[in-house]
């Protein structure tokens, strides 16, 4: 699962790697008239495809994800490196919502297809639910390792001025212009900081909207094998009873056989005293 999150030129996929700042609300919309038109094999296809690469995408998000929270409060946590973080929780985050989206217009159509292609859909619908569970839980951890980081600077700078202050007069200028930049360069990390902490995603309401998801497509499920269930009983109501109408018919042929052989018994017997008085 490691696929980048830029779209390759050339790639089959469609591209869900914005780059905008705002976070997205992640919802799903209700379903579309297309889901009355009939089961379309060749949209189910593509929606499965797309679905499974931005799972993979979102899980390749994680792992870098990880790898920079290693990298907080180090040499390398430098303005570039946070603005690093920001742009993959936006493109990620534009991920989440498109497949929500995706995941939705599937259900639509396959709500005119088979057992199969319904198990498909619970199966992307549970991959999708944790690999969204496990990127939020690491934002969160993101978020908090900046904060704690930028606190860390905050408190440098604090005791850096403290310390300024008490140095000869002569150098309080050079010092200066050195605690304005520096001090330029912890409000743009807040701003960094700030940034990063509005990227998280509210993890409960997609998980909500997944579990309302899951249970209707169970229900879709077990409805289709009760009904599978109620066929197996009626087939095999339908052959007992050709098998009772067999053996009854058979019983009906036996009886008239013997009531002929009985027939013939008692001619021969009349025949046998009619010759009898004649001799």
């Amino acid at each position: 699962m490691s696929q980048s999150l830029n779209n390759p030129t050339g790639s089959t996929h469609r591209d869900y790697g914005a780059t905008s700042s705002v976070t997205p609300e992640v919802s799903f919309a209700a379903a579309t008239s297309s889901g009355n038109s009939g089961f379309s094999p060749t949209e189910f296809v593509s929606l499965s495809e797309d679905i499974g690469h931005n799972i993979t995408s979102i899980h390749s998000s994680t792992k870098q994800l990880e790898k920079q929270l290693k990298l907080i409060g180090t040499s390398k946590d430098l303005s570039a490196f946070r603005e690093k973080i920001h742009g993959i929780n936006t493109k990620t985050n534009a991920r989440v919502q498109t497949t929500s989206q995706d995941l939705q217009r599937l259900q639509a159509v396959v709500r005119h297809g088979d057992r199969q292609q319904k198990l498909q859909l619970e199966k992307l619908t549970h991959e999708f639910q944790n690999v969204v569970e496990n990127y939020s839980t690491l934002q969160k951890k993101v978020s908090q390792a900046t904060r704690q980081s930028y606190q860390v600077a905050a408190e440098a700078e604090r005791e850096a001025e403290m310390s300024a202050r008490s140095e000869l007069l002569q150098q309080q200028r050079q010092d200066q212009a050195g605690l304005e930049r520096q001090h330029d360069m912890l409000v743009e990390r807040q701003r960094q900081v700030e940034q990063i902490e509005a990227d998280i995603i509210d993890v409960n309401v997609i998980m909500n909207k997944l579990s309302a998801l899951v249970v209707e497509q169970r229900s879709v499920v077990d409805n289709i094998e009760n009904n599978i269930d109620h066929t197996a009983v009626v087939l095999e109501e339908g052959r007992s009873q050709l098998q009772k109408a067999a053996a009854s018919r058979n019983s009906h042929r036996r009886k008239i056989l013997i009531l002929l052989v009985i027939a013939v018994i008692i001619g021969l017997i009349v025949t046998g005293i009619i010759v009898g008085k004649l001799s």
